[in-house]
């Protein structure tokens, strides 16, 4: 069964190789659940968590504890970029989605797996989750969009139990800032990467591309992480071990 919704300002679908209510009732906990992160998490919702957080009119001891974990990681990320990856720049609100569209889909994911649904793929926006086969020897294929041909795949990845984001500008312009300096990150036209879980793959993947080409061994030596970049000179960087299927 596969169902697709447009929720986070984005196209979400979620395959699931089962069928029946109980396939009915999971995904419409996984829709509603991604509504209500849109709602309670959105930096452009003036009602949001994060927006009265920002403006002041919640304390740090008012928050939920989902919003102080999405905190804590970004700041995790923060720390391990050396400043590159960054929920909030000097003179913009604060913006926490780096790390809350792979937190929410992960925990989607989740969801998913409590309702002993266990062979499915969720992909929001091109950042994906797996688990399972959707046929017995064959994984799920994750076709990774060309940064410059909107048209065309420059990579197909296999996976079969794990996570694959993708950073780039080609959907939204030059939307992912480099933390340091404030200004648009530059040097890389994509950056994936295949991890356990999408927190790690797709903050990695943000992280990589806001740090430009030292962004490029810094991910590819973030352990339990395989990458494929190419950088603005056209060039493909790839680890040995990630899994393609042409």
């Amino acid at each position: 069964m596969n169902r697709v919704e447009q929720v986070m300002g984005l196209p979400v679908s979620v395959d699931v190789r089962a069928g029946g209510e109980l396939v009915d009732h999971a995904l419409d906990g996984v829709f509603g659940w991604l509504r209500e992160v849109d709602d309670r998490f959105s930096p452009f919702k003036a009602g949001s968590e994060v927006c009265r957080y920002d403006r002041g009119e919640l304390a740090p001891s008012e928050l939920s504890d989902d919003l102080l974990e999405v905190l804590s990681l970004c700041d995790h990320y923060e720390r391990l970029s050396g400043g590159a990856f960054t929920a909030r720049i000097p003179g913009r609100r604060l913006d926490p989605n780096a790390v809350v569209k792979g937190w929410a889909v992960q925990r989607a994911a989740g969801l998913l797996l409590a309702e002993g649904l266990d062979v499915f793929c969720i992909n929001a926006g091109g950042d994906v989750v797996t688990s399972g086969e959707p046929e017995p020897g064959r994984p799920w294929r994750v076709g990774i969009r060309h940064p410059e041909r909107p048209d065309s795949l420059c990579a197909v990845v296999e996976s079969s139990g794990g996570a694959v984001a993708t950073s780039g500008e080609y959907e939204r312009g030059a939307h992912i800032l480099d933390g340091r300096t404030g200004r648009p990150a530059t040097g890389l036209l994509s950056v994936t990467v295949a991890a356990d879980d999408l927190v790690t793959a797709d903050s990695l993947a943000t992280a990589a591309f806001a740090m430009g080409t030292e962004g490029i061994a810094w991910v590819a030596s973030q352990p339990g992480c395989q990458v494929l970049i190419i950088d603005a000179e056209r060039q493909v960087h790839r680890s040995p071990g990630l899994r393609l299927a042409y």
